[in-house]
């Protein structure tokens, strides 16, 4: 799969894309909140059946990607980053769009997903049509002792 829209070009990803995964979690995700996972859990996870990985680019540098997993059906949105040089440039938007209709073409009749407590990524997840339906209380345990909760997110694809 390769799209191409507003010069954001999406992709279906593999495990030869996980260096490019961790260095845009390294890049994304402030380590202060413990967040991103690390290549072996990536690894481990797209072993699994019913999972796929989005990989995002604009003028053919690294964008962002995202990461999604179906179970029966329903899919789970496990991580979804963008590179800090290109946000709020549509990127984000692209990738869920992309996973929402992929989950849609896989028969999922919803998608979950799950966010630390002041992501800025909420509104985006929230303009999608995700309604909080749950919270992970000192979920996220990052660096020197930060704690973080968790909210879970859903949405409907019927």
């Amino acid at each position: 799969m390769s799209t191409v829209l507003n010069m954001i070009e999406l992709r279906s990803g593999t495990t030869a894309d996980l260096a490019l995964v961790e260095t845009l979690m390294a890049e994304a995700f402030d380590p202060r909140f413990g967040e991103a996972w690390t290549r072996g859990q990536c690894l481990g996870i797209m072993a699994l059946p019913g999972v796929w990985l989005t990989i995002a680019s604009i003028q053919g540098q690294p964008a962002g990607f995202a990461l999604s997993r179906l179970t029966v059906d329903e899919v789970e949105l496990l991580l979804l980053a963008t590179a800090p040089a290109v946000r709020r440039r549509g990127v984000g938007a692209a990738l869920l769009r992309s996973v929402l209709g992929d989950a849609q073409d896989r028969g999922a009749v919803a998608m979950h997903l799950e966010v630390r407590d002041g992501n800025e990524a909420i509104k985006l997840y929230r303009n999608a049509g995700f309604v909080k339906v749950g919270q992970r209380r000192a979920y996220y345990r990052g660096n020197a002792g930060l704690v973080s909760d968790a909210f879970t997110y859903r949405r409907d694809l019927l």
